[in-house]
């Protein structure tokens, strides 16, 4: 297969790619000729056609919550499981839908297989390389939502395992003077588990889990312990009353993210970005709605499944030793 770079020589020869200029005369690319604009979309060819056709649409009341890699032909498809929680339909590229029935999670990688209800067995199929040996800067591809689409990038990090970061409420602590004895509360970070639950600015911390809170060193060691989406009884002491709430652990990076400039514009971000055993980084433009969907090389070989956008130009992806490795025992017993 030609390289990327010699496709591109190709279309500069091709194409009159200067089609307008800008208030200082500059001379500038009109929009089908851009990184990922149609013209250089079509010199990508079967590879193209591969990703499209082999990515489903996964949707919740006709709306799509996340996008699902077709891992056998009788209509399997694995994706994030944490973003396809009540999906109902998947939606293939040449606009059929089928019903969906899940058949398996797995918590640890963060995927889920589910099973479209058809009695076709000729879906297109995506072909691993667990071998994989990519390294930064290596040109990536993956379909668009539209799945009419690709969106070209390439690898922008070392793969690496991304450690677990643990449930947070939401809340930022100070010390107290009061004759209570817990850990106050100086502010509720907006839309956080803590918030949702009903904890208030000033409330003072007594107990978490019927263990007593002393300070907040024994305070942040309890919840340390507990992941997102645990839920965790929590007494309080509020002016004169004594109250117990139950908070449902939300995740740090979540949570904290209107602290971080980058992040208030990047837009919607994965909940789950955390506890990965190792993840490929890359930089397609691709949105939190995409996760789920296959990852491709430029020889239409499935490198990864995209399993969390970070950032605006940060999106991980499960290099595709883990998911072929997950879902092989249980492929291997269909007929």
């Amino acid at each position: 297969m030609k390289t990327f770079h010699q496709i591109i020589l190709a279309l500069l020869y091709a194409f009159n790619l200067y089609g307008y200029t800008d208030n200082n005369n500059s001379e500038l690319l009109i929009a089908s000729e851009r990184l990922n604009g149609s013209s250089i979309q079509h010199a990508f060819g079967s590879s193209k056609e591969l990703a499209t056709q082999a990515t489903v649409r996964l949707l919740r009341n006709n709306k799509l919550i996340a996008l699902g890699t077709i891992v056998h032909s009788s209509g399997y498809v694995l994706t994030k499981a944490s973003s396809c929680v009540g999906a109902r339909e998947a939606e293939t590229s040449d606009g059929e839908k089928y019903l969906l029935k899940i058949k398996k999670r797995y918590e640890e990688t963060d995927l889920a297989l589910y099973k479209l209800i058809t009695d076709k067995n000729s879906f297109q199929v995506i072909n691993w390389d667990v071998d994989c040996n990519t390294t930064e800067g290596s040109w990536v591809l993956a379909a668009h939502t539209n799945l009419k689409e690709i969106r070209i990038g390439v690898t922008s990090g070392t793969p690496r395992k991304i450690g677990r970061e643990g449930g947070v409420m939401g809340v930022l602590l100070t010390t107290d003077t009061s004759p209570v004895k817990g850990v106050k509360i100086s502010e509720v970070v907006p839309q956080a588990a803590a918030y949702r639950a009903g904890l208030l600015e000033g409330d003072i911390i007594t107990e978490i889990d019927n263990r007593r809170v002393k300070n907040q060193d024994s305070l942040i060691k309890i919840i340390g312990k507990k992941d997102p989406g645990d839920v965790v009884r929590v007494k309080v002491s509020r002016k004169t009353e004594i109250k117990k709430i139950l908070v449902t652990l939300g995740h740090r990076s979540v949570t904290f993210d209107l602290f971080n400039r980058n992040l208030q514009m990047s837009g919607p971000v994965s909940k789950r970005k955390d506890n990965f055993e190792m993840i490929i980084q890359h930089d397609l433009p691709i949105s939190k709605e995409s996760m789920g969907g296959p990852l491709f090389n430029l020889d239409g070989k499935c490198i990864g499944i995209n399993i969390a956008r970070v950032d605006r130009v940060s999106t991980y992806a499960l290099p595709a030793y883990l998911p072929s490795k997950v879902t092989s025992l249980f492929l291997e017993k269909l007929p």
